[in-house]
Order: structure tokens, then C-alpha cells, then sequence
């Protein structure tokens, strides 16, 4: 039978992609010929979807972007058949350059099987992690996580197995296992391509992180604007619970673990661990002081461990293939792969995973393709948009959270934006100020105030008025929001602003009109 592949991913459904597989379905019945429509995960190559994939029996050959418009043409070109006859023919698309230079080792399924599947999961390796776990004491799912230099993929970079170890440690009747899945950061989409696209991947992760520290209980925090991440992972877990995966005495064990979804409110800051557990509470999402760590005291006042979507996501792979074969990839305390997401002005949007260690510029360069307007790049931000603004001169650094600190920079959640040289840098550092003046919880002055100061002094400068004396007071009102905030919103927010006036000065200038050479208001 004829396999026709149409993923059903957020960005695929956005162009088209359910319209796409009723037209394949409908001209299939047209011709009397019998399919089997698959609607698997993207493959993370943005710019091409929807991705139709066809195996007529000799493997799996891709079209793209399939519109809909293009159904009928591509048909009558011998679709079906999987024939090279038409322009948007791709051949085996896991030969194209941008998928063969990756090293997917968490998103080794996304585009390959449907997401719902339990049978295809296990098929291509699926559950193998946790079948190794059930085998281990605590302690040797915690060892192995330290082991294999696992940092925490949301931006902090934590060490994954110090902070299971402390809360293995942690003496208490409840510990929980909370995943932070509340991507905020402009340009990131990694968590919602796991949920999306191998869901059964993040609760797999769950629920070794549940045996590794004496967990029973686990949540995921899903940010609300990802509704068909909600529905896929529903799904998911309710053919978790139905095969034993989920719930009492799972897969005959004697161990149990059960998960939940809980819906953030739209609050940026929520995606701050403390100020997520108090929201998973029921409370107003404000950032907690630390100490206590939620460790020690999170959820409920009990030990909890909170991890990223994609730091429990690389799990399975460590203990199913060992800490060495994840530590061997990455460069110096950077270890393992990155999930990067290109987006922005960018020919070539998606998804990339590779080793920590390859510079800005070939991600930019052999990934991305350079700008879709074909205009020159002018900087990249990296890290979400508190992240700094890089430079063509810095380019060459390496991908790795160490090199990044030393030039300011953050690698965050593998978010990159890139903006060619049409930008306007000065009115992006104001967006900065003014994004966290929205988006504060409010518990500290130098972020619910600063914040509001920031937008109104490069309004200032940007008006002409005093600017060199606007330009020194913008200086110190950063340095006093990085040390004196009680989180990172506050504490980044004036990233981006620096490294405008560091190294694109001439942007946060007067602005001059053209008709007149008069200054006027930003």
C-alpha cells in the first residue's frame, strides 16, 4: 500500500497542511488508488512545509512546500509514485544538507513517525531508556545523568544531575517532577515540536526522572498558546495510562508515576521556575526568593525537581545508550547536543541539532542560508529577546555556554533571530525595556521600575534630548537592574540594550528626519 506522509505539526497546520492531506486523500479516491495517509511529526525544516513524504514501496520521498494549490499538479506529475518530475521533488529528504550535517540524537524520530504511536515509538528505539532504568537503583539513574554532563536546556544551565541528586537527598513523603514547558522566548519552538511531534519522548523522561529521584507525581507546565501541543500530549498520555507507561505498577514493575498538563495563564514570567510553581499552585505568578531552592521546598513545599522540556527529553537517549555516548559530543563542560532554532530574517527556518561547538556563523551560514530578504545580516540574537545582539566580528564563537559568558552572551534556550540590515537596533533595545515592563511579576524594584525608567530615557536620547547625559544614565540603570533584580527578566532585560550601545552605538542616536534634518520622538 502507498504511504503519504503529511505532518501535523502547529507550523505545518499554519500553511496548509490539513487542506493539503484532504486534497491527497480525495485525488487518491479520484484515481482509484489506495493510500494510507500518515499525519507524522515535521522534520523541522520550517521552510519547506508542509513536507509531503510518499513511499510507493522503495522508501519515503519528499515534496515541499506542498500548498494546496500544488496538490493537483503534483499528482498528475506521478506523486503517488514518488516520482522526480516536478520542481518541489526533494528525493529522500534525510539527504538533504540540512538534515545530513545534524546529529540528532533527541529528535532522532520527529518527522519519521506518527506522534500518537506507542508501537511506532518503540519501533525506533522508544522506552528502551526507561526499560534501563527499571533496572538501576536511584542512585544509577542519578550517576548517569552526572555523568554524561547534562545541563539544563532552558537557559540557566544548570547541572540536570546535581539537582536530581539534591532532591534524591531530600528526605520527604512527596517529591514531584515538574516540566517547565512554558516556551516564551521569541524564535524558540523545540519544546513544542517534542510535544508535537514525540510526545511519548517527554514522558518517558518524566517518568525515569519520577524513579531517579522517588517521584510519584509529575506536571508539565504548557504554555496556553500552544493549543495542538495540548491536544497531541493529551492524547499521548491517556494511551500512556491504557498501556501501562502511566499509573500504578507501570509496565509490571511495582513502581508508579502519574502525570499531568497544566495550562500556564500567558505570563511570560512563568517560564522563571519559582514563579511557575507558585502559578502550578494556583497563586499569582511571582518569582520566589532562593534560597530555599525548589530542590529543597518547591511544589507544595516539597522536593521538586523542575526541568526544561528538552533536558528531559535527552534522557531516554543517555540511559538507553549510556553517559558516555552522550558526554562524547559537545565541546569542554558543554556536553552533548543543542537543540538550535533558527528564525527571523532567515532563508532556511527550523530546527537544528548539533554538538555544542559550531560557530554562530556556520549555523547562520550552512543552516540558515543567510536573510529571506537577501539583504545583508546585520546582527543575531541569541537566547530569547533578552539575549544579546551579536556582531559580524563574534560570529566566529563557538556555540557553548562558557565561550557565549565570555562575550556577555547567552545561549539560553538555542533561540536564534537573525535581522538583516533594514533593523532598526535602537527602537529592538527599547522593545527590550518595554517588554519587561509588561511582562514583570512586579516583586522587585529594579525590574518593575527600572524597566519603565529604561523605555522613558531612550525615548530621550532617541528625541535628542541630552542624549550623552541620557546615554550615561541608560548605563547605570542597567548595571543597577543586573545586579540588584531578584531574577533573570530583570537581571537580562538590559542585555540587549549593552550590547546595542556597545557595539551598534550609531543606532541609539537622535533620530533625524529626513525631510527637514530635524530631530524628532522616537
Amino acid at each position: 500500500m502507498i504511504k503519504v506522509y503529511v505532518p501535523c505539526d502547529t507550523t505545518a497546520l499554519s500553511l496548509g497542511a490539513d487542506e493539503v492531506a484532504q486534497l491527497l486523500m480525495a485525488e487518491a479516491e479520484r484515481l482509484g488508488k489506495t493510500i494510507e495517509l500518515i499525519r507524522n511529526g515535521s522534520r523541522g525544516l520550517f521552510w519547506l512545509e508542509p513536507l509531503v513524504e510518499v513511499d510507493a514501496g522503495t522508501g519515503r520521498f519528499a515534496y515541499g512546500p506542498v500548498t494546496p494549490e500544488a496538490v493537483p499538479e503534483l499528482v498528475e506529475a506521478g506523486l503517488f509514485d514518488a516520482r522526480q518530475t516536478h520542481d518541489l521533488a526533494l528525493g529522500d529528504i534525510e539527504q538533504h544538507p540540512y538534515l545530513k550535517q545534524q546529529q540528532r540524537l533527541t529528535f532522532s524520530r520527529i518527522g519519521l513517525t506518527n506522534p500518537l504511536s506507542i508501537e511506532d515509538y518503540r519501533q525506533h528505539g522508544g522506552w528502551q531508556g526507561l526499560e534501563k532504568a527499571l533496572q538501576l537503583e536511584a542512585q544509577g539513574i542519578v550517576d548517569e545523568v552526572k555523568n554524561s554532563g547534562l545541563r539544563g536546556r532552558g537557559g540557566a544551565a544548570f547541572p540536570t544531575g546535581i539537582k536530581w541528586q539534591t532532591v534524591l537527598d531530600a528526605p520527604a513523603d512527596q517529591k514531584y517532577i515538574v516540566c517547565n514547558a512554558d516556551e516564551g522566548d521569541s524564535g524558540t519552538f523545540a519544546d513544542r515540536l517534542v510535544m508535537e511531534c514525540d510526545p511519548y519522548l517527554l514522558i518517558e523522561g518524566m517518568i525515569i526522572a519520577g524513579l531517579a529521584v522517588g517521584a510519584t507525581q509529575g506536571y508539565v507546565y504548557l504554555r496556553s498558546e500552544y493549543p495542538v501541543a495540548h491536544r497531541i500530549f493529551q492524547q499521548a498520555l491517556a494511551h500512556a495510562y491504557s498501556t501501562g507507561y502511566l499509573g500504578d505498577n507501570l509496565r509490571g514493575s511495582g513502581r508508579s508515576f502519574d502525570l499531568e498538563v497544566r495550562l500556564g495563564a500567558g505570563a511570560y514570567i512563568c517560564g522563571e521556575e519559582t514563579s511557575l510553581l507558585e502559578s502550578l499552585e494556583g497563586k499569582r505568578g511571582q518569582v520566589r526568593p532562593k534560597p530555599p531552592l525548589p530542590a529543597i521546598e518547591g511544589l507544595f513545599g516539597k522536593p521538586t525537581v523542575v526541568n526544561n522540556v528538552l533536558s528531559l527529553a535527552a534522557v531516554p537517549f543517555i540511559l538507553q545508550h549510556g553517559a558516555k555516548a552522550y558526554a562524547d559530543c559537545g565541546m569542554g563542560r558543554s556536553r552533548g547536543t543543542l537543540a538550535l532554532q533558527l528564525a527571523g530574517n532567515v532563508k532556511q527556518g527550523g530546527l537544528v541539532e548539533r554538538a555544542f561547538g559550531l560557530t554562530l556563523r556556520e549555523l547562520i551560514e550552512d543552516f540558515g542560508g543567510g536573510t529571506v530578504s537577501g539583504r545583508p545580516l546585520k546582527a543575531v540574537q541569541a537566547g530569547g529577546p533578552l539575549g544579546t545582539y551579536l556582531p559580524a566580528s563574534q560570529w566566529e564563537t563557538p556555540i557553548d555556554y562558557e565561550a557565549f559568558a565570555e562575550l556577555g552572551a547567552v545561549v539560553g534556550h538555542g533561540g536564534v533571530v537573525l535581522f538583516d540590515d533594514s533593523v532598526d537596533l535602537g527602537e529592538q533595545a527599547r522593545f527590550a525595556m518595554e517588554f519587561c515592563t509588561i511582562e514583570s511579576c512586579g516583586k522587585c524594584t529594579p525590574c518593575r521600575i527600572g524597566s519603565v525608567r529604561g523605555v522613558e530615557v531612550i525615548d530621550r536620547i532617541r528625541a535628542g534630548t541630552q542624549p550623552e547625559q541620557n546615554l550615561e544614565l541608560l548605563a547605570e540603570l542597567c548595571d543597577t537592574m543586573v545586579d540588584g533584580s531578584l531574577c533573570a527578566m530583570g537581571g537580562m532585560t538590559p542585555f540587549p540594550v549593552q550590547s546595542v550601545m556597545k557595539h551598534f552605538p550609531e543606532d541609539l542616536q537622535p533620530r533625524t528626519s529626513e525631510k527637514s534634518g530635524e530631530t524628532t520622538h522616537a
